[in-house]
């Protein structure tokens, strides 16, 4: 019988996991497939061939270059690769596809395509991180990398979040993000900087916030995983006093001002910290003695 691309339909998307670090990493299997897939995307085509070399595996498909910049075009030219028959292999730099690499945009593609996708599971700086930080990972959440602009407000809607949180920072914004978090959630969050995963000179600093982003100002090199715990909601107590209950939430809310915060958004932290609500911390806070005059007043109510 005549086995030709059209009669056997389809070919496969692959979305392999390349090492973080080590190559001893690699698994049988993604080494079969770099020697045998027809196509293969990487994300940068000098660096898969290094890679290969490490792996002693030598890459006989077609090689295109597949990252953010091409990802839409070439998505479309792999897909019809794939609609004809032929296999794609997709690899990044390290890590698994389309986890703040590209590779998202493909798999959607591809689903819509009627093309099968698989993936050949491997190294991920994110669990690997997460299992190391001695935070709780029965739940957490990827947030990739925090934003250049507008990062105080998006640290400011992630301070309820009770789920462990694992970002990536690129070393010399390290120590702004840390400085920047312990203002959203608090210099007491305990989190962990997870540095060189994998590596010869892998590191794992842990700690809260204000003592992490205190070490942060020296010199911290590498590839950089960054894990924070989630918030907590202690109950209040059962009969306490609303006095003292007003003067815990206001010196909360100063504390948080004092690490950077407007009042606003201290308010909305401590509010999403304690489980208290907002109206009852924006009170507390603007009727106590101790408050500073504040312009941001205003904009509260």
């Amino acid at each position: 019988m005549d086995d030709t691309p059209a009669q056997r339909g389809p070919g496969r998307l692959i979305l392999a996991a390349m090492p973080i670090g080590r190559a001893e990493d690699a698994s049988p299997r993604l080494r079969a497939a770099l020697a045998e897939t027809p196509v293969v995307a990487a994300e940068d085509t000098r660096r898969l061939y290094q890679a290969a070399r490490r792996l002693d595996v030598r890459v006989a498909g077609r090689v295109v270059s597949y990252f953010d910049a091409n990802e839409r075009r070439r998505a479309e030219e792999l897909v019809a690769e794939l609609t004809a028959g032929t296999d794609v292999l997709v690899v990044t730099d390290a890590g698994m596809p389309g986890v703040s690499d590209p590779g998202y945009r493909l798999v959607a593609a591809a689903v819509e395509a009627g093309v099968p996708v698989t993936a050949l599971p491997g190294p991920s700086a994110v669990t690997t991180a997460l299992v190391l930080s001695g935070l709780p990972s029965d739940r957490f959440c990827f947030e990739g990398f925090p934003p250049r602009k507008g990062l105080e407000g998006r640290l400011a809607e992630l301070a309820a979040e009770r789920r462990t949180m694992v970002f990536f920072e690129s070393p010399h914004r390290l120590a702004a993000t840390l400085r920047a978090m312990a203002g959203a959630f608090g210099g007491e969050r305990p989190a962990a900087v997870c540095r060189e995963l994998t590596k010869t000179y892998e590191e794992v600093r842990r700690g809260p916030l204000a003592e992490l982003a205190e070490w942060a100002q020296g010199q911290v090199r590498g590839e950089i995983t960054l894990v924070v715990g989630g918030a907590q909601r202690p109950a209040p107590a059962a009969g306490q006093d609303p006095a003292e209950l007003a003067a815990e939430l206001a010196e909360a809310v100063a504390r948080r001002q004092a690490e950077g915060l407007s009042r606003k958004d201290a308010v909305a932290a401590v509010a999403a910290d304690t489980g208290a609500p907002r109206r009852l911390v924006y009170d507390a806070a603007h009727r106590s003695p101790a408050r500073a005059p504040d312009d941001t007043d205003r904009a509260d109510q």
